[in-house]
């Protein structure tokens, strides 16, 4: 007998949440899943967890509209997986470096502390994909003074012998918080953000496991304009 469960007999369509059976619908990562003939899933092992987070999270908080743009690279995922905790950083800093420019003042400052214990981290780690990520991150500081003072001043009370590193699950924490900035933020463009954050998010980590680069004809431009 066929198992529907491991092989979809229809072809999903992409939509918000967790979905029980491919009929009625399917999140990015349940797609892949369906893709890369695993049993379906929203926690596939093709593809590493934080990355994996990040896609889910952005296939809800977009519209119907943007969660279409999504489509072509949900192949891209598949395969990208690695156990190196570095890549939960870096995914980290793509995240809030996206956040901090346009994000409430409050997630701003969260967003901020997260960037500055990252950019701690990535002190200790060398390559190119790492030195562009920590310039991403001081451009996105440099755009929020504000938030940059109050969260050294936050974590300069907690203390460094407080934050030795970072954990998978607080880079997750930092992801949620980035998506759910840019969503809620005051900017007439949320979906495009969050469609150019997961495809920079592919790519980066592409590039981390020496996996190909998606295409360039489904990478989107990540937009410049910050909130007012």
């Amino acid at each position: 007998m066929h198992d529907t469960s491991t092989h979809p007999e229809v072809m999903p369509i992409l939509s918000p949440g967790r979905h029980h059976s491919p009929k009625r619908g399917a999140c990015f990562m349940e797609f892949a899943s369906y893709l890369a003939g695993e049993r379906w899933s929203d926690h596939p092992a093709c593809t590493h967890g934080t990355l994996a987070h990040l896609a889910r999270l952005v296939n809800d908080r977009t519209s119907d509209a943007g969660r279409a743009r999504l489509t072509p690279l949900i192949p891209s995922v598949i395969g990208l997986t690695t156990d190196d905790p570095l890549l939960d950083v870096l995914l980290a800093v793509r995240a809030a470096s996206a956040a901090v420019p346009i994000a409430a003042e409050e997630r701003q400052r969260s967003q901020a502390v997260g960037l500055l214990v990252a950019l701690d981290v990535l002190e200790h780690h060398d390559g190119e994909l790492v030195a562009e990520l920590r310039e991403l991150a001081e451009s996105a500081l440099r755009v929020a003074p504000d938030a940059d003072a109050w969260a050294r001043k936050f974590i300069a009370e907690v203390g460094k012998a407080r934050r030795p590193g970072m954990s998978p699950k607080q880079c997750r924490d930092i992801v949620t918080g980035a998506v759910d900035g840019v969503a809620r933020a005051c900017v007439a463009d949320p979906d495009d953000r969050l469609v150019a954050l997961l495809t920079a998010a592919v790519s980066d980590t592409a590039r981390f496991v020496g996996a190909p680069v998606p295409d360039a004809d489904i990478t989107v431009a990540v937009p410049t304009t910050v909130r007012a």
